[in-house]
């Protein structure tokens, strides 16, 4: 059987594909399993600058497996279904876990979505830092459809992007957005006519960067708005405190006054920031 997920790295950008495109990489327990076993083995990858997310063929993902409302339909339960071990910190279920997981890399993750990106294939998008969508992509909050709810971190992650009032309209109705409508809610960061390819691009770019000052942004970034501002300025000093005079801090000195290439060190590999 083919990889649920793949991974291809190279210069420090880690090209993660979600791969089935013959269900419209649709999440089954294989791909549960694929998206957390390739994002724990990134928070460990040396080297590793950034992260494009995006689906193997013309979608992102499709949302869960219809096998999986199958079950429910039978009776069978949800947690029959998607069935994996309880994980650590604030994602417990597999769901979650699989899109909570692009948040806890110290690297920035860019979410490529074409086609369709529908319920929990939305969710694992919200995971992202950045999501580039083409104009005519797909988008919806779609569990409300079956009878659900978004369980896949996506009712915390949402009003954080759109607001809370826009957030309830998508979860209330489960309208299909266009990539373009997505972008124009805040829902999407930018409109590309091939997504994968921009997102490639910009990965590289933040891949020349010092990787010590792109994990300490992201992880400030992160904090605002989930705590308050004494808490999120002390952490700002903390990190340009780290910052200041490091090796690769001076090396990015050195590489811009040189006109040159900047050979930054690795950071160590850690799961936290």
């Amino acid at each position: 059987m083919p990889e649920r997920v793949t991974v291809d790295i190279a210069g420090g950008v880690a090209d993660v594909r979600l791969n089935r495109p013959d269900k419209r990489n649709a999440l089954d327990l294989g791909m549960f399993d694929g998206l957390l076993r390739v994002g724990d083995d990134l928070k460990q990858q040396p080297g590793l600058r950034a992260v494009v997310l995006s689906g193997e063929g013309p979608d992102f993902c499709a949302g869960l497996d219809f096998r999986i409302f199958e079950a429910m339909r039978d009776d069978h339960g949800w947690a029959g279904a998607i069935a994996l071990p309880p994980g650590q910190g604030p994602a417990q279920a597999a769901g979650q876990r699989a899109a909570h997981i692009w948040t806890e890399l110290a690297v920035p993750v860019i979410a490529a979505i074409s086609g369709h990106a529908l319920g929990g294939g939305l969710q694992i998008a919200l995971g992202a830092d950045i999501r580039f969508v083409a104009p005519d992509a797909k988008l919806s909050v779609r569990e409300i459809k079956w009878g659900l709810v978004p369980d896949m971190t996506g009712t915390q992650m949402l009003p954080e992007l759109v607001g809370r009032d826009v957030a309830k309209e998508l979860t209330f109705s489960g309208r299909v957005l266009s990539g373009t409508e997505a972008f124009e809610l805040g829902l999407a960061t930018r409109v590309c006519t091939d997504p994968r390819t921009s997102a490639l691009e910009l990965a590289r770019s933040i891949a020349n960067q010092n990787p010590d000052a792109i994990a300490a942004a992201k992880h400030l970034l992160d904090l605002a708005g989930r705590v308050d501002l004494e808490t999120g300025f002390a952490a700002e000093q903390v990190a340009i405190g780290a910052l200041v005079g490091s090796v690769n801090q001076i090396e990015a000195v050195n590489a811009a006054f040189e006109a040159r290439r900047p050979r930054f060190a690795d950071r160590k590999a850690h799961n936290s920031r």
